[in-house]
């Protein structure tokens, strides 16, 4: 029997990075008003009072500067955490990222491990403006040196931040901004969540949807709804973007016959792009239909009420399942 604790996915993120201060000193969290205040979303609300100013602290607003701070820490012998408030500022730190943090442990022929994680709120549904409701993670997942990763739940929130802070590869943690506040329920002993591996949420013989981060709430409503109707999906959330778990995906496809990729990011040059490109090559004998993509589009992201648009709902998703199914 587990120790079950229900929590939005903001707190199973603070508590999950309150496990890794207090299971390693090394451990430390630094970024944009992250100490007292909490952030500006509060996930480490109360880490600063508990652990003080020596393994939570502010940084100035430069973006470059905490990728790189968390870099030299990292080569210290510490496992830092970074946050950047918001993925649209992530910019600025690119090149740190790419340039050093990706390709440190080459350089130095794997005599140098980079321990660092960042941890970046994404995507929309907030009804901000740019830069506070992107989907950036196809620039990182290109990227070769970086692991990419965004939990949907609480429960893999809780445990893959630790999983995370355990590696000695950078981690790009993408974190779902508007479901911080979704609740589920958080087994505390575990067992431990596979950073990497990909998971089936409702299984299915119709239609393979997968879908990652804040889409696979959304893609699950349409699988209730399509089930209504008696069309039985099967629905996978890939929990890690780089590396792609891509075997259960496989083997569900050449089941069902059927893909329908889903997320925020517009489709052109996505991670739908290269799940589109995958599954062709290693499926094709078996699909009964072309890989549809459902996305943003290829726009700027949309201030206030258009995000309405721009995003993704059920219906875009049933839409894409029954054109699917029309071949």
């Amino acid at each position: 029997m587990g120790n079950f604790e229900e929590m939005a996915i903001a707190k199973a993120i603070n508590a999950g990075l309150r496990k890794a201060l207090s299971d390693d000193a090394k451990v430390l969290v630094f970024g944009q008003d992250v100490a007292q205040l909490g952030g500006v979303f509060r996930v480490t609300e109360g880490i600063h009072a508990e652990f003080g100013d020596t393994r939570i602290f502010n940084s100035p607003i430069a973006e470059s500067g905490i990728v790189g701070t968390a870099i030299g820490l990292a080569m210290r012998g510490y496992r830092p955490v970074a946050e950047i408030q918001f993925e649209g500022f992530i910019f600025p730190a690119f090149d740190q990222i790419t340039t050093q943090l990706a390709k440190m442990q080459n350089r130095s022929e794997g005599h140098q491990a980079m321990p660092v994680v960042i941890r970046v709120p994404f995507g929309g549904g907030i009804g901000a403006i740019e830069h506070h409701s992107e989907s950036p993670e196809a620039y990182f997942a290109h990227t070769p040196g970086l692991r990419v990763v965004t939990p949907s739940n609480a429960n893999d929130a809780y445990w893959m931040i630790q999983q995370a802070i355990r590696s000695n590869d950078p981690v790009i943690f993408f974190e779902p901004k508007r479901r911080y506040w979704q609740k589920g329920q958080v087994d505390l002993d575990g067992p431990p969540q596979d950073l990497h591996s990909a998971k089936i949420l409702r299984e299915g013989n119709d239609v393979t949807i997968v879908t990652y981060g804040p889409m696979v709430h959304t893609s699950l409503q349409a699988a209730e709804v399509a089930a209504a109707e008696g069309v039985s999906i099967e629905v996978i959330d890939l929990r890690s973007i780089s590396p792609i778990d891509f075997p259960p995906i496989i083997e569900s496809v050449k089941r069902t016959g059927r893909l329908v990729t889903v997320s925020e990011a517009p489709n052109s040059f996505s991670i739908a792009s290269e799940l589109s490109a995958r599954i062709t090559e290693e499926c094709f004998y078996h699909l009964q239909a072309p890989v549809i993509r459902v996305g943003g589009f290829d726009i700027p992201y949309p201030a206030a009420k258009l995000e309405e648009i721009f995003l993704p709902d059920a219906d875009r998703i049933l839409e894409a399942v029954d054109r699917s199914r029309a071949y």
